[in-house]
């Protein structure tokens, strides 16, 4: 759903709304990089704080005082600095938002096993098994917004209804630190009286398009034929809209919810034309994929590389393999490739990408051993390399080529953070994406 916030429409009964059969929670986070690391800071509560990296970085997150300025996730940090320019930045924590979430997704097992987890901040939860012992759907969603409170020290907004879109559309409506009850009976009317743009999967594009169509409002959509939004917006689309404008969403709860890809980008510090650093890090990133592949216990069959040029043009290539691996030497080959067959000549690169698809279980699946491949291979030295970074720390051990670059990038005696020697770029942020 798009991230723009719209105010809940009036409800169309007086008293509590009736809960029953709202057996769907949606749990979101109200900023919750912005809360987690102003944990340690309680003296930036209520004022603008951004979360992120240096100036080539993206935001990752803003308090409600900052994004009153207009700051957003996602947005490019200069221009959030221009936006809000009194706001502190907070460079990201993720060891510790990975921490809070494990706990929060812990106080949600605790109610029910049906979870099925989003992202870090948000996830849905099935409570119609729950119901007999913890009360109604609204007492729940109360007492799950008060664990997190009390044990966390951030908060969060709860959208309670009986079906997965309405309660992830309720949840935003409440935000922040909010609940909101969306009753069976009123769904239809509680869904038509929005603005296109609070459906979920309307973009700019999409809300555009239906601007052509003299479609204003979910009422709008849900007045038009079928076949007319399938001729202006596509099939999918089209049927997708008109469903949800009528309140219908099929879809379950899905306790156990697979990572669909794995991969990681780098945003450099400064616009980047030589192909020997950019090798560099496609290693580095395709290391840290493999890595993460070993450490859940899955394997790819896809890699695809992501290459963003100074003008931000984005370029994106992908490869399959014969076989699924999880070998840092195999991943690094296809993403190199990909790259040399760009037949870049000193382009200037700002970010780089890899990422690793089509995931399955490594123990389900099968590995071809090569003809080629000593008795020891790649794969036992990987499996040794994260031996020794469980026991020394993450990087303590790396490829010949990264332990130069570190060297490379390390400051001269008396220079200060971030200077780089030989004219190479500073390299700016890494973003881990799931």
């Amino acid at each position: 759903m798009s991230r723009r916030q719209f105010s809940p429409p009036p409800r169309t009964g007086d008293g509590p709304p009736d809960d029953t059969g709202c057996t769907v929670l949606h749990v979101d986070m109200d900023a919750f990089y912005a809360s987690a690391s102003l944990l340690s800071r309680p003296e930036l509560v209520g004022t603008p704080v951004i979360i992120g990296g240096g100036g080539r970085g993206v935001v990752l997150s803003a308090t409600y005082e900052a994004r009153a300025f207009g700051v957003t996730s996602a947005m490019p940090m200069g221009r959030a600095r221009r936006l809000c320019p009194q706001a502190t930045v907070i460079a990201p924590d993720h060891d510790l938002y990975s921490r809070i979430s494990a706990a929060v997704m812990e106080t949600f097992a605790d109610v029910t096993p049906s979870v099925e987890p989003l992202s870090l901040d948000e996830a849905f939860l099935d409570v119609a098994g729950a119901v007999r012992l913890m009360g109604s759907p609204a007492t729940i969603a109360g007492r799950i917004r008060d664990t997190v409170a009390d044990e966390q020290g951030i908060t969060c907004s709860v959208g309670v209804a009986g079906t997965k879109f309405v309660a992830k559309l309720a949840s935003s409506l409440a935000k922040p630190d909010g609940l909101l009850v969306v009753p069976v009976a009123e769904t239809v009317t509680f869904v038509q009286q929005l603005p296109v743009g609070a459906l979920w999967g309307v973009g700019d594009k999409t809300e555009e398009a239906l601007s052509r169509l003299g479609l204003r409002t979910v009422a709008d959509i849900a007045h038009t034929p079928r076949e007319t939004l399938v001729r202006g917006l596509g099939e999918a689309t089209g049927a997708h809209l008109h469903d949800l404008a009528w309140g219908r969403d099929p879809r379950r709860v899905e306790p156990v919810r697979r990572e669909r890809s794995i991969g990681h980008e780098q945003t450099y510090g400064h616009d980047v034309d030589d192909p020997v650093v950019v090798h560099r890090t496609l290693l580095r990133l395709s290391d840290r994929a493999a890595a993460r592949l070993r450490s859940h216990g899955l394997v790819g069959r896809t890699v695809s590389i992501k290459v963003r040029f100074a003008d931000f043009t984005t370029i994106t290539r992908s490869r399959s393999l014969g076989e699924a691996t999880d070998i840092s030497r195999d991943i690094h080959a296809v993403a190199r490739d990909l790259y040399d067959a760009l037949g870049l000549q000193r382009a200037r690169v700002r970010l780089v990408g890899v990422r690793v698809e089509q995931l399955s279980d490594a123990s389900s699946t099968p590995v071809q051993v090569r003809l080629d491949e000593p008795d020891h291979g790649w794969r036992e030295a990987d499996r040794a390399i994260d031996r020794a970074s469980a026991r020394f720390g993450a990087g303590s051990v790396r490829p010949a080529s990264l332990i130069a670059e570190q060297d490379r990038r390390s400051p001269p005696p008396g220079g200060g953070p971030g200077t780089a020697s030989r004219g190479r770029p500073t390299e700016g942020r890494d973003r881990d994406l799931d």
